[in-house]
């Protein structure tokens, strides 16, 4: 078992995260069902909805490598953080990781915040500044993406920090790996992605 060397200073109050204000949202049986194509077009759905890697698809999308800013790594112990119910099923003490995507060249294209069990973090993020798929991908670590909460709403936050005016698609997920959870994630996608989707809606 891998120990997580936890610096004095990350017993400080842990910097706020993201969450989307949702004027929307939609559990399990709506992600199953698929959204109207007048709510979310079909290729915003095939990224949304579906359990393939989103930097994998980032990476496909702007033809340049998918890159993290990590900005926060909190300990916060048995706290829920706020963070969707699913947080009781990721064992504890926890661990908060937030991140923004990236393309190369700057661009911000979403936002993730992950949630790991402290003590194992290290054996999975071996490398913090690289993608989480892109880590788990290099020591062949088996996943399962269960996408369980989609959200469609607003943050200042976010609209700060992609020059972009809201409301935004977002979701939350679990990575499962042995049959066991593995990691909690939350991710918000920027409108920016409008260029290689188009509209996030289909006129009726």
């Amino acid at each position: 078992m891998t120990v997580t060397f936890i610096p004095k200073d990350s017993f400080k109050k842990p910097l706020e995260w993201h969450r989307l204000t949702p004027i929307w949202h939609g559990g399990e049986e709506v992600i199953q069902q698929g959204l109207p194509h007048s709510q979310l077009a079909p290729a915003w759905q095939l990224l949304i909805l579906g359990d393939g890697s989103p930097t994998r698809h980032l990476q496909l999308l702007t033809r340049e490598p998918t890159e993290v800013d990590v900005i926060d790594m909190s300990l916060i112990g048995m706290d829920l953080d706020g963070a969707p119910e699913l947080i009781e099923v990721v064992p504890g003490p926890r661990l908060r990781r937030q991140v923004w995507l990236r393309n190369a060249s700057g661009q911000r294209l979403g936002y993730a915040s992950s949630w790991w069990e402290a003590s194992h973090v290290d054996e999975y993020l071996q490398n913090r500044s690289l993608p989480i798929w892109a880590s788990l991908a290099r020591i062949r670590t088996e996943l399962y993406r269960d996408v369980q909460g989609i959200y469609y709403g607003y943050s200042q936050a976010l609209e700060s920090a992609f020059g972009e005016a809201g409301p935004f698609w977002g979701r939350h997920y679990l990575f499962w790996h042995d049959g066991q959870p593995l990691t909690l994630i939350y991710e918000v996608f920027s409108p920016y992605l409008t260029k290689y989707l188009g509209s996030t809606k289909l006129e009726s």
